[in-house]
């Protein structure tokens, strides 16, 4: 009787050992897959290092509009793509006068943290008019928050995505390259929907060529300025409209 209790207390402590040593696997294997992710290019970085309208508060980098507004934009990024990689593109579109709010999300994943503008809008309230945006995943989980939180948001602003969830194509901006078609192969809407011509899926950012992405044919900045005034465009009929 005691030699079966000790067997039993033996196997017992083998299975927890392998389920350890299972869980520990697992999660070297994700924080190694989470550790390889695209850097912002220097060009972006030197968007933080030479703008004092840029600021840093916790996980979020402020771009404050260069004229007083009560309209905000909270981005969200791409897959596995660092933050910064798109101050370029933001920087822009502040210029046209609505603070974008870039979040940087966990493990560079916005699937961990697709709730994050909530917390924004909360620690910012002297906007009155909020857009939440996003590139790729970001994208698709930034149109998850929309669906969700329908009344808390003017509108949805995709780049290289498509809606993810119950909400109006009426009230989104969908910008995608041409050299992009996973995205076209999925869109079963065609309202305020832009195709940049020569652009492909990684050029909404600054962190060089992406796996499986085809070359564009236009420059970063050619298809980020068409984005902006794409934007500029949709915020102006929606603030008249």
């Amino acid at each position: 009787m005691k030699k079966s209790k000790t067997s039993i207390t033996q196997k017992f402590l083998i299975g927890i050992g392998i389920l350890a040593l299972i869980l520990a696997l697992c999660a070297g294997a994700f924080f190694w897959y989470a550790s390889d992710y695209y850097r912002a290019e220097d060009v972006a970085l030197e968007v933080m290092a030479q703008d004092s309208g840029i600021s840093v508060q916790d996980n979020l980098t402020i771009l404050s509009s260069s004229v007083p507004s009560d309209t905000a934009i909270i981005f969200y990024p791409g897959a596995k793509v660092e933050a910064a990689a798109y101050l370029p593109l933001l920087d822009k579109i502040r210029q046209t006068g609505v603070t974008c709010i870039l979040v940087d999300m966990p493990f560079h994943m916005a699937i961990f943290d697709s709730n994050a503008a909530q917390d924004v809008m909360e620690d910012f309230p002297e906007y009155s008019h909020w857009y939440i945006a996003g590139h790729s995943m970001g994208g698709a989980m930034a149109s998850q928050f929309a669906a969700s939180h329908p009344d808390e948001v003017d509108g949805l602003i995709l780049l290289g995505a498509y809606i993810y969830g119950d909400y109006s194509p009426q009230d989104t901006l969908t910008i995608y390259g041409s050299l992009n078609q996973s995205v076209e192969d999925k869109l079963d809407y065609t309202e305020n929907v832009v195709e940049i011509q020569g652009g492909n899926h990684a050029q909404f950012g600054n962190y060089g060529p992406q796996k499986g992405d085809l070359p564009a044919t236009i420059s970063a900045e050619e298809q980020q300025n068409q984005t902006v005034d794409a934007i500029r465009t949709f915020l102006e009929e929606r603030r008249t409209g």
